[in-house]
C-alpha cells in the first residue's frame, strides 16, 4: 500500500503548481513500482483539500495560451485515474473544487462525517468564465447522474457527508477523525483478495463502461482467462485447500 498525503495544511491543502507536480510525480513513481498494489490518498490536518488558490491576475488578463498552460500545470486527476491499481480516497475533511475533482479520480471514497463537498467555481466567480477543469464535469455525472451533476455544478451548493453518501458521491461515511483508519482497514481487505484480481476488476469496470455490453462481457471473460494462468491464482487455490492465508506475489 502506498499512502499519498496532501501536506499543505496552512492552505487547507489547496492544489497549487508545486503540489500538483508532486502528485503527478508520486503517481509516476507508483506506476513504476511493482510492489505497490493499492494507493490511499488523504489530507493533512482536518481538511482533504479546500480546492483552488486565488487565480493570479496575470492569468485572468493574459493570453489564452498562458491560461491554458497555467491550467495544464495544475491538472492532477488524470494521473490518479490512470493508476492501474485500486485508489482509495480517505476524505478526512472538506473536499471542495479542485480537491473534489482529485477525489473523483479515485475508485472508492470514504468521507469524514464532518466533511463537505462541492464544485463552487460558477458560484464563486473567482475566475471569469471558469467551470471545473480537472474532470469535474465528466467524472461527477458518471457517479451521480447528469441531473444531479448539473444541479451541483450550476448552483455551486455544498453538500454534507451524508448528502454526498445518498447521491453516491462517496461510498461510506465514517465517524469524525476515523476516515484514514477505516480507509486503511478497507485497503487491507482489498489487498487480501489478491493484487492481480483487483487490477483486473478495475480494468473491467472502467473499460467496460465505454463498451457495448457484449464487448464488456468479452473483456470480463478474457481477463478471467488470463487470471487463471497466474501464480496468484494457484496460490489462492493452494491456500484454500491448506486452510491458511494466501501469500500473493502479484504475478
Amino acid at each position: 500500500m502506498a499512502v499519498v498525503t496532501l501536506s499543505c495544511p496552512a492552505s487547507n491543502n489547496r492544489i497549487d503548481q508545486t503540489l500538483a507536480a508532486e502528485i503527478r510525480q508520486a503517481c509516476r513513481d507508483i506506476r513504476e513500482d511493482p510492489e505497490v498494489n493499492l494507493v490511499l490518498f488523504t489530507g493533512s490536518g482536518d481538511c482533504f483539500s479546500a480546492g483552488r488558490l486565488p487565480v493570479p491576475p496575470e492569468v485572468t488578463t493574459g493570453p489564452p495560451a498562458y491560461r491554458q498552460q497555467w491550467i495544464a500545470d495544475l491538472r492532477v486527476a488524470d494521473s490518479v485515474a490512470e493508476l492501474p491499481v485500486p485508489v482509495v480516497m480517505a476524505l478526512n475533511g472538506d473536499t471542495l473544487d479542485h480537491g473534489l475533482e482529485l477525489a473523483l479520480a479515485g475508485d472508492i471514497r470514504l468521507a469524514d462525517e464532518n466533511a463537505r463537498f462541492g464544485l463552487t467555481d460558477l458560484a464563486s466567480g473567482g475566475f471569469p468564465g471558469v467551470l471545473p477543469w480537472d474532470g469535474g464535469t465528466q467524472r461527477l455525472p458518471r457517479l451521480v447522474g447528469p441531473a444531479w451533476a448539473q444541479d451541483l455544478i450550476l448552483t455551486g451548493r455544498v453538500l454534507g457527508a451524508h448528502e454526498a453518501l445518498e447521491l453516491g458521491l462517496v461510498n461510506r461515511v465514517t465517524p469524525p477523525g476515523q476516515a484514514l483508519a477505516e480507509a486503511r482497514e478497507l485497503a487491507e481487505q482489498i489487498l487480501r483478495g489478491g493484487p492481480l484480481a483487483a487490477r483486473y476488476v478495475k480494468e473491467a469496470v472502467y473499460q467496460g463502461m465505454d463498451l457495448a455490453l457484449s464487448q464488456g462481457l468479452a473483456l470480463e471473460a478474457d481477463l478471467n482467462i488470463i487470471l487463471q494462468s497466474t501464480r496468484d491464482r494457484a496460490e489462492g487455490l493452494a491456500s484454500f485447500a491448506e486452510k491458511r492465508p494466501p501469500r500473493y506475489s502479484g504475478a
